[in-house]
């Protein structure tokens, strides 16, 4: 089975070049990519499928040599201004590999439907003469003769374009196409658009000029286009700035950089119109020009700014040029990935300063300045307020984008209508318009600079609605599912799937957000509104993917990933949709079986299937056709019972049942032996948290099977008594491990099972009821890598190998009602983060001790009936960022010593005494000086359940809500 990806080689110019008749082109392509998983994949089907192949074997073997010598000239394509010739080209390989692709899968998947077939017939004479007649293998000899033949031709043609193999290049052998740098403007910003950075502004030129004599690094790091460039402009030509320093240099570094050359620019700056330059100056050996510079800036104090630093590597050079005289020289640098400005952190003096977004005000205020700078006083109309909100808000607080479009549509006439069809075509303005040509093309030089490997994982964004967040797990899984993740030797496919994910966090195109639920330990992640709509133009480019909407009139793609957004029934009459991969719903009111039957057969070489939250009640049985499906989630859906045809898709690897009303896995689930990931737990927020309100899985006996396994949760435990646990011991690669419904005689047998587990990271354990004892004492050896643990039920007292965890980021011990004060146990725990007492503790006070808790961000004290009083010991909880405490009826004042929690940003009450909330209102209430510099404080208050109506500190609202 073949797996065919599209990622783009990234801009590292040291990757190789194309030169086509003299003219280097650098083309970083996802065909490249598409090409070495087919290879990849024809070497597989070559070692294991052999029997398959009977009479075209060679031929196959062919196509793969073929694809072999093509693939090194794909080595950097997809780059810009690629001529036309050779885009053509490119196309045709894609084309050709993709089409492998279904040939192969098409193969595969009949002869999986004649496997199962075999099963009715009962003598093996039936079975030969079954496989003689199949027409499959007739189709598949004559389809991979025309392939064979195809890929000649390509080759060939690849030949008449002159195409040269470079496997060797350098910072010097970059494009020679003539462009334009689009983020020359970012270097002459008028003052009225200087907004929202005048505050960090000052506060880098009060850097600059003051503090430590020792040379400083400071790093500004930021997203393309939020204004990173235009901030060390506006330092760089402050007055005070040219007046400390003896010289100062702006060198623009971008992606393609000659160290040589900017080493020599350096000198020509600092010797300009001051000194005679010496004579090395002209010479090209960096040696000689960085000792030439060394000796130069020696007894100077200078000042240099290197802007768009894009590697690592390229500090490690030009730092040796800039000496540490202790004359308080500052350098600058802006880069849009993290990671670089880190590394160039390298004493307590040197810094790194996250540029943010701008607030919606200083957007506001930022937009009305160019949309309205020659009338209206720059003052937005009030007919024209909403569709001008709009628009700011997609922007995002992108100082860019904001100039752009506010300059477009002070050019435009000012009436509502014109300013909604701008929101509404923005896809298409940003692609075609001339003013806003330059947000495209800054914000794509971050998706150009991507290794391959990272490209289609960045595009896979695209599958999902414009401002949506996903969570971690199932990107990760998705990720997987797909094929886009490259193993590591030791590591599995998630963990490396989770460092491409950090590595897209570091360079600043996705943005984090986090659970929002007690029990999710998955964060959630998100990119900007822009950037999703340019990945949806690059993704339609290359065919990765389509969205589908209801007013869709655009013409159907062949494309692999199908997205498909409030469509009506007919949306599968558009076209045939055989190259389909991967299906997603997203905003789908109903859908009636004939919208299930349709799918189920116009998709029969699906990968990834996900009906999360999409109105379904059942699966039918035709699921089980799908062979090659490798993903399965129906979250959020009414399913209740799980077909017995599931046991058919034997390349399932994650199977996702959570919040749904399956409550027992059919017994066929345990043919699924590449099953990597089983969800399956349900959470009822309609009624209030207890221990009931979460629900797991009736499991038959045999899980043990499941050897691949790395995430099992939630399972009941009282089904199968002592079985099931000696089966959950054959599972050693388990990361994950959630069970239910436990007493406490099963306490030793999982104590036993834990020790096998190596893997595990995150365990749940939740008992049978409230009076159940957890009895989790025996274990000896616990799984050293646990990172997150929550105990859901009675604890006689905190087991004590929990002490020893030293990797241990989040505690929660809820319904534990424990005697003993817990924070005497767990405050040295080194690396514990988040801390969750959910009726957790039976006492009347706690007591938070001096140099507990030195990396606690998180606590929460919810449900505790007993408790009076809060103490916090300066010099405890030192970073604490957020503490969340209610219902506690018996509190009736905040935490003691709450003032000494100088990183505290928030507070929320849950279900507090109005005596309580008014002593912290800001105007009359006496314990208000306590919080006042927390940036926000919240009360919650149940609507249902779990869910809550939230008021703001000083909101009139709240005064009346405690009224009733």
């Amino acid at each position: 089975m073949l797996k065919v990806i599209f990622t783009v080689e990234g801009g590292d110019a040291s990757m190789g070049s194309v030169e086509l008749n003299g003219v280097k082109i650098r083309e970083g392509t996802m065909t490249e990519t598409v090409v070495t998983l087919v290879i990849n994949e024809l070497v597989q089907l070559i070692a294991h499928e052999s029997k398959l192949l009977t009479g075209v074997h060679r031929e196959v073997v062919n196509i793969r040599d073929e694809l072999e010598s093509i693939q090194c000239f794909l080595k950097d394509a997809d780059k810009r201004d690629l001529q036309d010739g050779v885009k053509t080209w490119v196309k045709q390989v894609r084309e050709a590999a993709y089409h492998i692709e279904d040939v192969i899968d098409e193969y595969v998947f009949h002869m999986a439907q004649c496997r199962h077939q075999q099963g009715f017939i009962a003598s093996l004479h039936k079975i030969g003469r079954l496989m003689k007649k199949l027409k499959p293998h007739h189709d598949i000899a004559t389809k991979i003769q025309d392939i064979k033949i195809s890929v000649r031709e390509i080759k060939e043609r690849s030949e008449r374009y002159g195409f040269n193999s470079s496997e060797q290049g350098s910072s010097s052998s970059a494009t020679s196409v003539t462009w334009h740098d689009p983020r020359l403007g970012s270097l002459f910003i008028e003052e009225d658009e200087v907004v929202g950075i005048e505050s960090t502004r000052d506060e880098l030129v009060s850097w600059m000029v003051g503090g430590e004599s020792k040379r400083s690094v400071i790093s500004v790091v930021g997203m393309g286009g939020i204004g990173k460039t235009t901030l060390a402009k506006k330092v760089y030509e402050n007055e005070l700035v040219k007046g400390h320093f003896d010289c100062r240099v702006w060198i623009t570094v971008s992606q393609s950089y000659n160290v040589q050359k900017i080493l020599m620019s350096m000198s020509k700056q600092i010797y300009q119109a001051k000194e005679t330059a010496p004579r090395q100056i002209d010479m090209t050996d960096e040696i000689v020009l960085i000792s030439q510079l060394r000796k130069c800036l020696q007894q100077k104090r200078y000042v240099v700014v290197f802007d768009d630093v894009w590697k690592t590597e390229f500090w490690e050079i030009v730092k040796h040029a800039l000496p540490c005289n202790n004359r308080g020289s500052r350098i600058i640098i802006t880069t849009r990935c993290d990671l670089i400005g880190v590394s160039c952190k390298e004493s307590l003096s040197d810094q790194v300063h996250k540029l943010q977004p701008l607030s919606q005000d200083k957007a506001w205020e930022l937009f009305c300045r160019k949309a309205f700078q020659s009338e209206f006083q720059g003052c937005c109309p009030r007919e024209l307020v909403r569709p001008s909100m709009d628009i700011v808000k997609k922007c995002e607080g992108l100082p860019l984008a904001i100039v752009a479009i506010g300059g477009l549509l002070s050019t435009k006439e000012k009436v509502p209508l014109e300013w909604q069809n701008l929101h509404d075509s923005l896809n298409s303005e940003l692609e075609s318009n001339p003013h806003l040509t330059s947000i495209t093309k800054i914000l794509s030089l971050s998706y150009y600079d991507l290794p391959s490997y990272l490209k289609s994982c960045y595009l896979y964004f695209g599958m999902f609605p414009e401002d949506y967040s996903i969570t971690g797990a199932r990107l990760l899984f998705l990720w997987v599912a797909e094929g886009f993740i490259n193993g590591k030797k030791g590591k599995a496919l998630e963990e490396v799937a989770e460092e491409y994910l950090m590595e897209l966090i570091h360079r600043n195109l996705v943005q984090v957000s986090f659970g929002e639920l007690d029990y999710e330990i998955d964060k959630k992640y998100r990119i900007h509104d822009l950037l999703h709509e340019i990945i949806l133009s690059k993704s339609g480019e290359l065919n990765f993917s389509q969205v589908l909407e209801a007013s869709d009139t655009s013409s159907p793609r062949k494309s692999r990933c199908l997205s498909i957004h409030c469509a009506r029934e007919n949306v599968f009459e558009i076209s045939e949709y055989s190259r389909v991969r991967s299906v997603f719903l997203f905003s789908i009111n109903e859908m009636p079986r004939s919208f299930m039957v349709k799918l189920f057969k116009k998709f029969k070489l699906l990968k990834v299937l996900d009906f999360e939250d999409a109105p379904i009640d059942c699966l039918p049985q035709e699921v089980g056709n799908l062979f090659h499906l490798k993903y399965l989630s129906l979250r959020r859906t009414k399913v209740k019972i799980l077909p017995k045809s599931m046991g058919r898709l034997q390349n399932l690897q994650t199977l996702n049942v959570m919040e749904t009303l399956v409550r027992e896995l059919p017994i066929e689930i345990f043919r699924l032996y590449k099953l990597r990931h089983l969800l399956a737990h349900y959470h009822d927020l309609g009624i209030e948290s207890s221990l009931y309100a979460m629900k797991g899985v009736k499991l038959c006996d045999g899980v043990g099977c499941l050897r691949d396994l790395q995430t099992l949760s939630l399972v009941e435990a009282n089904h199968q008594g002592v079985g099931l646990f000696t089966e959950l011991g054959k599972l050693s690669q388990l990361r994950t491990l959630g069970i239910s419904n436990m007493v406490a005689e099963n306490g030793r047998d999982l104590c036993a099972c834990l020790q096998n587990m190596v893997q595990l990271k995150i365990l749940v354990v939740s008992s049978i009821s409230e009076e159940e004892i957890l009895d989790l004492e025996s274990i000896s050896s616990p799984p050293q890598f646990l990172e997150h643990i929550f105990l859901r039920g009675r604890l006689k007292k905190l087991p004590n190998w929990i002490l020893g965890l030293h990797n241990l980021v989040t505690l929660g011990l809820c319904f534990s009602f424990l005697v003993e004060d817990p924070l005497i146990c767990v405050k040295t725990l080194p690396n514990l983060i988040n801390l969750t007492l959910r009726q957790g503790y039976d006492g009347e006070r706690l007591h938070f001790e001096e140099g507990g808790f030195q990396k606690l961000k998180k606590l929460t004290l919810k449900k505790m009936n007993i408790l009076k009083m809060v103490e916090i010991d300066r010099g405890s909880l030192p970073v604490l960022e957020q503490l969340e405490i209610g219902p506690c009826p018996q509190m009736r004042e905040i935490p003691y010593g709450i003032q000494h929690l100088k990183s505290l940003k928030i507070i929320d009450f849950y279900e507090m005494q109005r005596e309580f909330v008014l002593h912290l209102q800001p105007d009359r209430g006496k314990d208000y000086w306590k919080v006042k510099k927390v940036t926000t404080i919240r009360f919650g208050y149940r609507i249902k359940g779990e869910r809550y109506q939230i008021y703001k500190l000083g909101e009139s609202d709240l005064l009346e809500r405690l009224q009733v």
